[in-house]
């Protein structure tokens, strides 16, 4: 079970009540604020201490939004039918679509651990998206002919993929959804080459 999934036998109302925060963190934090968690709760429409019974901090509201995020990149990549590089491609495009359409609230979650630490000790915000991204890059391995690196593939789309640099890219040298997809998707197949290549 993870901090979003409701314990069996929860009442509607406490579901709802878990879905209005993690929506209401997700609107405050997409318009690039901080908030705490009275602001979310008032956002929510119900109040701080409702708010604290289904989730221990803002961090915690944050991760369940990402978790709902990475569900739906999930859903995209199981139901994608194109194969090979096409599927990865296709995966990564949808994720930086998703990156720009939640804002800025796809950059709040943060942690002192490392991405490969977290994944490992089953972080459930992202093994989500680790699921989401495991038939493309084995797809991918396939394709450019690579044994293919387990989790050190998605350490490496982490560094590619994380929602800041793909702001920093769009911001900062003012590309489009579909033009830093495509860059990045060329670069971390060339990374992943070159690390598969380092490792024999």
């Amino acid at each position: 079970m993870t901090v979003l999934d409701p314990p069996a036998g929860l009442r509607i109302d406490m579901q709802r009540n878990r879905k209005l925060l993690v929506d209401a963190a997700g609107r405050l934090f997409g318009a690039g604020r901080s908030a705490t968690m009275s602001e979310i709760a008032a956002e929510a429409g119900i109040s701080t201490a409702t708010a604290y019974r289904h989730f221990a901090s803002v961090d915690d509201v944050l991760a369940a939004y990402r978790f709902e995020v990475g569900r739906e990149l999930l859903e995209f990549s199981r139901a994608a039918e194109a194969e090979g590089l096409e599927l990865l491609k296709a995966v990564c495009h949808k994720w930086v679509r998703l990156v720009v359409q939640h804002g800025a609230s796809m950059v709040h979650t943060r942690s002192a651990e490392g991405y490969l630490a977290r994944v490992r000790v089953g972080a459930y915000y992202l093994t989500v998206q680790a699921e989401a991204l495991e038939r493309p890059l084995e797809e991918a391995s396939r394709a450019l002919e690579i044994q293919h690196p387990g989790d050190e593939a998605l350490f490496l789309w982490n560094g590619f993929f994380d929602p800041r640099e793909i702001y920093d890219l769009i911001g900062s040298l003012e590309l489009t959804a579909e033009q830093v997809s495509a860059r990045l998707v060329r670069t971390f197949t060339a990374a992943l080459t070159g690390w598969s290549a380092s490792r024999t």
